[in-house]
C-alpha cells in the first residue's frame, strides 16, 4: 500500500472506497456496516461529520437514565452515554439506596481555571522580576477587549502573576493567569487571552531596557487541564442503622469494611487506579451526554488525585458518631453554553433533562454520578464481590455473542438468573438447548 495524498479533499464515499479497498479486503460487509450508521436526516448526519474530519460514519453509544437522585432536595434523572453494561444499573441502585437516607449533598468550593504562558530567559531572574513590574499593567490592559464579553457576564481575568520555576527547568518561567468562565468551559476564551497576554510580552520585552541575556522567548501559550481551584465536594450520610443488613452483612459490618475499601484505595495505587476508573464510569458518561470534554476531565481528575506525590484514591469514607460519611472533591471543568452543548442535538436534550443547569449545577450533578458510581462499586466489592453483578448485567451482550435466538435468550435468562454465567457454560447450555 501506498502513502495516499488529498484524503482530506476526498468525499465521504470515496474515503470508504478508500478504506475498504487498502484495508478492508474489498469487503462489501464492511461497507455496508460504515453506511448503516449513517443518519438518513441528511442535515443532521452533515452536523455530525463536521464535527470532526475526515469522516466516514457514526459511532453510537447507548443514552440512557439514571432516575432517583437526590441531589440537594430536588429529585433528578441524570442522562448517561456509555457503552459499559453495569455502569447505569449501577448508578440507579445507588440513587435508590439513598434516596431514602438524606439524599446526595453537594458544595462548590471553587470555579477557577487555569492558563499559562510559558517562557525561557538565562538571565537574572531580579531582571525578569524588573520586567514584570514593568510589563503588568500594560499586559492587563491589552485584555480589555478581550475580556469585555465575559466580564459583563461575571467572569474574565481574574490573577496574573510571574512565577519563575527554574529550580525545575533552567531558565523556565510562567506567566500564570486565573480565570472565571461563568456557564463556559472557557477553553476558547482563555487561549485567545493568553495569546494575546503572550503578544503583548513581546512587544514590552522589546521595550525594556533591564536584560542582561536576550529577551524572554515565548515558547507557547496554553489553558491547563488541571483545574484544583475548580472543584466540587459530594457527600451521602446515615447513622449506621439506618444502613440495614445488606447481601447477609450488618449495617455496622457494612461500614467499617466500606471505610477499609476505601483506606486501601487511599494507600495502594495500584487500588486506586481501579477505584478511581470506576468513578469515571459515571463522571465520564455524563460529560459525554452533556457535550463535555471527558478527556479533559479525565486528566485533570487523575492529577488531583496525585497532587500530593502519589496516586491516591479520589473519594473518602469515616465512621463518626454512629454515621457512616461518604464524600469526595472533584476538579471538573465544564460548561453548558457553547462548544458541542450547544451543537449537538442529544447533548442538547441531557441538558433539558437536567432541567437546563448552569455550569455549578452541572458540576454538583456530574459529581453526584461519580460518586454513586463508586459507592455501587464498594458495596459491591464489601459483601457479594463484582463478578456476580455484573456479570449478569453483561449477560445480554454475551447471548448475542454466542449467537442464541430470541427464544434461547429467554431460556438462558432464566437458567442463569440465580448464577454467573460465563462463555462457556453459555455455549454449553445453547448446545442443549439445540439438541
Amino acid at each position: 500500500m501506498q502513502p495516499v495524498t488529498g484524503f482530506s479533499k476526498l468525499s465521504k464515499s470515496q474515503k470508504i472506497d478508500w478504506l475498504v479497498s487498502n484495508h478492508l479486503n474489498d469487503d462489501a460487509t464492511a461497507k455496508q456496516t460504515l453506511t448503516q450508521y449513517w443518519n438518513e436526516d441528511q442535515k443532521l448526519q452533515d452536523l455530525h461529520d463536521g464535527f470532526s474530519e475526515n469522516t466516514v460514519t457514526n459511532y453510537y453509544f447507548p443514552f440512557g437514565l439514571a432516575p432517583n437522585f437526590l441531589i440537594d432536595g430536588d429529585l433528578i434523572t441524570i442522562p448517561m452515554a456509555i457503552e459499559e453494561s453495569s455502569v447505569v444499573a449501577a448508578a440507579s441502585k445507588a440513587a435508590k439506596f439513598w434516596l431514602d437516607r438524606g439524599g446526595f449533598k453537594t458544595q462548590i468550593k471553587g470555579t477557577k481555571k487555569v492558563g499559562q504562558v510559558h517562557l525561557m530567559y538565562h538571565g537574572l531572574s531580579s531582571e525578569m522580576d524588573a520586567f514584570y513590574a514593568f510589563a503588568k499593567a500594560e499586559l492587563l490592559q491589552s485584555l480589555e477587549q478581550i475580556n469585555a464579553s465575559m466580564k459583563k457576564r461575571g467572569g474574565g481575568i481574574q490573577s496574573l502573576e510571574l512565577v519563575n520555576k527554574t529550580k525545575s527547568l533552567d531558565g523556565y518561567y510562567q506567566l500564570h493567569a486565573t480565570f472565571e468562565t461563568k456557564d463556559a468551559m472557557g477553553a476558547n476564551f482563555i487561549n485567545t487571552t493568553l495569546e494575546q497576554l503572550a503578544n503583548t510580552l513581546r512587544l514590552k520585552a522589546s521595550e525594556f531596557k533591564g536584560f542582561s541575556s536576550d529577551a524572554p522567548e515565548v515558547i507557547m501559550s496554553i489553558l491547563s487541564n488541571y483545574v484544583p481551584e475548580c472543584v466540587v465536594n459530594v457527600s451521602v450520610s446515615c447513622k449506621i442503622d439506618e444502613i440495614g443488613t445488606i447481601n447477609g452483612v450488618t449495617g455496622a459490618e457494612f461500614a467499617t469494611k466500606f471505610v477499609r475499601a476505601v483506606d486501601i484505595a487511599t494507600v495502594e495505587p495500584f487500588r486506586a487506579v481501579t477505584h478511581n476508573k470506576g468513578i469515571m464510569n459515571g463522571i465520564d458518561a455524563v460529560v459525554i451526554a452533556t457535550g463535555n470534554d471527558f478527556r479533559a476531565v479525565e486528566a485533570g481528575v487523575h492529577a488531583y488525585a496525585s497532587r500530593d506525590g502519589q496516586y491516591r484514591s479520589l473519594t473518602r469514607a469515616r465512621i463518626e458518631n454512629d454515621t457512616f460519611i461518604f464524600e469526595a472533591d472533584f476538579p471538573l471543568a465544564l460548561g453548558t453554553v457553547g462548544g458541542l452543548t450547544s451543537l449537538h442535538p442529544l447533548s442538547k436534550l441531557a441538558l433539558q433533562i437536567l432541567d437546563n443547569p448552569n455550569a455549578e449545577d452541572l458540576m454538583k450533578i456530574t459529581a453526584v454520578a461519580g460518586l454513586a458510581q463508586n459507592f455501587a462499586a464498594l458495596h459491591s466489592l464489601v459483601t457479594t464481590g463484582i463478578q456476580a453483578g455484573h456479570m449478569k448485567m453483561h449477560l445480554a451482550n454475551m447471548l448475542e455473542q454466542i449467537g442464541a435466538n430470541d427464544t434461547e435468550k429467554e431460556s438462558l435468562r432464566k437458567e442463569y438468573s440465580d448464577k454467573t454465567p460465563s462463555f462457556s457454560s453459555l455455549r454449553e447450555s445453547l448446545d442443549l438447548l439445540r439438541k
